[in-house]
Parts: C-alpha cells; structure tokens; sequence
C-alpha cells in the first residue's frame, strides 16, 4: 500500500494501491490487459489464454499512484529518506511520553506508529473506545482502535512526519489526563464521550455492514 509513504489517501478502507507480485507459475492467470517487457521494449498485452479477464481496477487505483509518483518526484531520494526518519522520531516520541500511563504490549522501539493498549484504564471499567471518544471532545481525531485485531484494546497512533512537536505534546497531554482521570475514578466523562459533535456514539458496526448510502 503506498498511503502512509508516499502520502496517499487511506480512508474508507482505501484506496488501495500498490505492487502485486507472483512467480511465473501464476503470471499467466494475470488480469488483461496488461503490461509485459520484451527485451528493452514494453508492449501493452491484451489477450491470454489462462488469463482470469479484465476485471476492475486491476492495476489500482490511478489516481493515488499519480498522487504517490509526484510525491517520489517532488522530495527525491534524500528527502523521501529524513520523512521516513521524522515519521519513527515522531512515534517513539509518543511511545515515550505514553510508555507509563498505557500498556505498551511490545518492547523496544517502534517504527512509524506506536502501539498502546487500554490495561491499565481497564481496570476502572474504561476501553479503548472511551478514551478515542473523549479525545474527539478534547479536539483530537482519534487513533486506529482494536487493530492489530491480536493485540486487545489496541490504540494504535502513527503521527507521521508532519506534526510538529508542540502537537505531539498536546495530544499527550490530552492521553496523560484521560489516563490521570481513570486512576483517581473520575471516569463519567469518559463514558459520556463524545457530547460535543452532533452525533454521540454511532453504531460503527452496522453503518459498515448496512451502509445507508445515496449518491
């Protein structure tokens, strides 16, 4: 997937883009058209007997590639290489201001996203879900939730390379007193979260299941 490197769009479960690779036993069995080498030539090949057909959106989508290839285009090399190092500055700085007040499932560093669970909050009857709603009332867009689906009551936060510090600060501070609030039982707010947007809590389950969509 190109969305978090190459600065692409990741919402809505996508889009997706990206290499696909296969060994020669697969090859032919490939969507058409497609694109083959010959030599120092590349043709566009558009009939295969073992092929599966044309089918939808085969090489990804077009308009994240172009989106990831002016990206590529505009940093270079060296560039694209301090990004990557800010992004992993950036999650272990949260790692470390967060390491004390969240359990942190793995040890060591971590690389662009860091990864936390609700343990400790846990313990005074708050989940993960509580403290990514009190944080949309604090101003903040919540992290991922519940992924990776193995750890439980997963946060997982990737601040990438663009925030400056002062933010990463701000939202710590914000996860420190959440954390700080279930400790001493102060936790109603928690649960009450969020009342400020003009929808509560939504039943994410069903809009993905039984999306009501118009066009």
């Amino acid at each position: 997937n190109v969305h978090k490197t190459f600065s692409t769009p990741h919402g809505g479960g996508g889009p997706g883009a990206g290499p696909v690779v296969v060994n020669n036993t697969l090859a032919p069995y490939l969507p058409v058209p497609r694109i083959v080498k010959e030599g120092d030539v590349y043709r566009i090949e558009t009939q295969d007997e073992k092929s599966c057909g044309t089918i939808l959106g085969s090489i990804g989508q077009v308009g994240v590639l172009l989106r990831a290839h002016a990206y590529i285009a505009a940093f270079g090399r060296n560039h694209l290489h301090k990004i990557a190092q800010d992004a992993v500055l950036n999650a272990n700085y949260v790692l470390h201001r967060l390491k004390d007040a969240y359990h942190v499932p793995f040890e060591g560093l971590c690389k662009h996203e860091c990864l936390l669970t609700d343990e400790f909050q846990n313990k005074h009857g708050i989940k993960t879900l509580d403290i990514a709603k009190q944080l949309i009332d604090l101003g903040f867009h919540p992290m991922t939730v519940y992924f990776p689906l193995i750890v439980h009551g997963a946060m997982l936060i990737e601040p990438t390379e663009t925030e400056s510090k002062a933010t990463l600060d701000s939202f710590c501070d914000a996860m420190l007193d959440i954390a700080a609030q279930c400790e001493i039982g102060e936790t109603q707010a928690l649960h009450d979260a969020p009342v400020k947007p003009i929808r509560r809590r939504l039943d994410e389950t069903k809009a993905a299941r039984k999306p009501r969509l118009v066009w």
